[in-house]
């Protein structure tokens, strides 16, 4: 395993094959994947980032805010696009499913 995915599933409290707790570090790492994606104002808090155990995988929920004016559908695709990708390379882990919830719409002002 090559250093950065054992780095990171040590920091999410998790072996790369099974997982037992999702840490605060792991949820700052999926966070931080969602509110790189273009429209993404952030990540809502408190609610913020969730994560499930779901059978052999992950199931994410994610509260963020977006940028008025943008499309919502295509800025939740690329989200679901990048937090699949972030986990499965920093953790080994597949996610099932990744649920978006926009919980604002803030004006670029």
């Amino acid at each position: 395993m090559e250093r950065r995915t054992r780095d990171a599933a040590i920091c999410a409290g998790i072996s790369p094959y099974v997982a037992h707790e999702y840490s605060k570090c792991f949820r700052e790492m999926i966070g931080s994947a969602a509110a790189s994606c273009f429209g993404v104002a952030g990540v809502a808090s408190p609610r913020g980032v969730r994560v499930y155990k779901n059978g052999s995988g992950l199931t994410v929920d994610l509260h963020i805010l977006v940028f008025h004016g943008l499309n919502i559908a295509m800025i939740v695709r690329s989200i679901v696009t990048r937090v699949c990708y972030t986990v499965k390379e920093a953790a080994s882990l597949n996610v099932h499913m990744v649920n978006v919830f926009v919980d604002g719409m803030i004006s670029r002002g």
